[in-house]
């Protein structure tokens, strides 16, 4: 399993939300490039990157940020929030992103969506599917929809989607642990996806927890943020999980 860190970013700098609520973002790092860099020290080599303000307004908003952090890191980075277009994509890999995470496109148009994986190749488009409730939210979770999680993994599965993050949105951000039973329903009811657990992580122990049910990778934030787990402690998890 995979350990992924991720960069919230939101007018520039980098932000904790808890539990999806944009007006209570608390700054961790004013310098995303610094933050980043933290990471590759200890050897990561990949980024996860939501672009917040991008999320909320439907337009990216922090490329800027985006391709300062490429240019200084040369990370491996996934970028989400607010791509929309063929335009907003090409901006988005034109800053550097190796991959794209996307969400609201693929509710709101999934042909479109199934159209950039034809294209760019189901290793570079990735599904974002973010739930409220065993209910998928789009919009930088402003917005509820009728999607039920399971039966809307199943049918993304079945026209090729290869990987999704899933983030819980109660969970994101409250460091009281993930979603296990609703990540381990997920992985019976659609074996061969790879999921990307996203929320709610605070130890060492739900690392391993995540581990355990099956997940592929999951995205840490303001566990390291806060504190909660190291750095040091994650590298070390990644270097014996890759081992």
């Amino acid at each position: 399993m995979r350990l992924l860190p991720a960069l919230d970013i939101k007018k520039g700098e980098c932000v904790s939300v808890p539990q999806g609520r944009m007006s209570d973002a608390a700054v961790v790092s004013r310098d995303p490039v610094a933050q980043a860099l933290a990471f590759k020290s200890q050897g990561f080599d990949y980024l996860h990157i939501v672009d917040l303000d991008g999320a909320k307004s439907g337009i990216p908003a922090n490329l800027h940020a985006l391709e300062r952090v490429a240019k200084a890191t040369e990370l491996r980075i996934d970028y989400g929030g607010g791509i929309k277009t063929d335009e907003d994509l090409k901006r988005v890999f034109d800053a550097r992103a190796e991959f794209v995470n996307i969400g609201s496109v693929a509710v709101k148009d999934p042909e479109l969506f199934f159209e950039w994986i034809a294209v760019y190749g189901s290793d570079s488009i990735l599904l974002g599917a973010d739930v409220r409730e065993r209910m998928v939210a789009i919009h930088g979770w402003q917005t509820d929809t009728d999607f039920e999680i399971i039966a809307f993994l199943r049918k993304y599965y079945s026209r090729g989607v290869e990987q999704a993050f899933v983030t819980d949105i109660g969970k994101d951000g409250a460091l009281q642990g993930p979603a296990v039973e609703l990540y381990g329903e997920i992985i019976r009811e659609v074996p061969d996806l790879k999921l990307i657990a996203s929320g709610g992580v605070s130890s060492l122990d739900d690392i391993d927890q995540l581990e355990k049910i099956g997940c592929s990778a999951v995205i840490v934030g303001k566990a390291i943020y806060e504190g909660r787990v190291t750095l040091g402690e994650l590298a070390k998890r990644s270097c014996s999980q890759n081992a």
